[in-house]
């Protein structure tokens, strides 16, 4: 990986800041350049937010992602909105629990994850969007498997350390994911 320029999009309350935040401390680990620029609307939670998050092997000129090379999707409206910003041959994680259409572009690859009926379905209400980033994971090879732990203990503040368990089922739901 030379470079990667992520997007991960959906509604405020879905943890979009949470799983750039959590990418990012996964480049960290592996050394690389990193950069991590959240977006949401005045409303927060229901509103829209979205993340740039860069992962380089060489210095980051800006920190604004234009053409996702990844695009992770959580709601409808994200797809819509992004979907034709994606840089060619780009791949895009869509919650097919939210998102019903599929990809218009014929380049890009698509991942379908139930990301949300999962998360309802195994008591992890809330952490769709780790399911998500560990499918993403999977298929990226952005960061080894190993690497999982040490970023998420990173990511979760300290006073949530009761959440930390429940963020690596999963992330371990969505690497498993098939």
């Amino acid at each position: 990986m030379s470079e990667a320029n992520i997007l991960v999009s959906g509604f405020g309350g879905q943890g979009i800041l949470f799983a750039g935040k959590f990418l990012v401390y996964a480049g960290l680990i592996n050394e690389k350049q990193v950069s991590w620029l959240p977006s949401y609307g005045p409303e927060m939670r229901g509103g829209t937010a979205n993340c740039s998050v860069i992962l380089s092997d060489s210095p980051i000129g800006s920190p604004i992602v234009n053409q996702p090379d990844i695009l992770i999707v959580m709601n409808a409206p994200s797809l819509d909105r992004y979907e034709p910003d994606c840089a060619a041959n780009g791949s895009v994680f869509i919650d097919s629990s939210l998102i019903s259409r599929r990809l218009n572009r014929a380049d890009l690859t698509g991942w379908y994850i139930p990301a949300t009926k999962m998360a309802h379905e195994n008591g992890l209400s809330g952490l769709a969007n780790m399911i998500m980033v560990g499918k993403f994971i999977k298929e990226t090879n952005i960061c080894a498997y190993e690497d999982i732990e040490a970023a998420l203990k990173k990511t979760v503040p300290e006073r949530k350390r009761d959440l930390y368990d429940s963020n690596l089922k999963a992330l371990n739901l969505g690497y498993n994911y098939i």
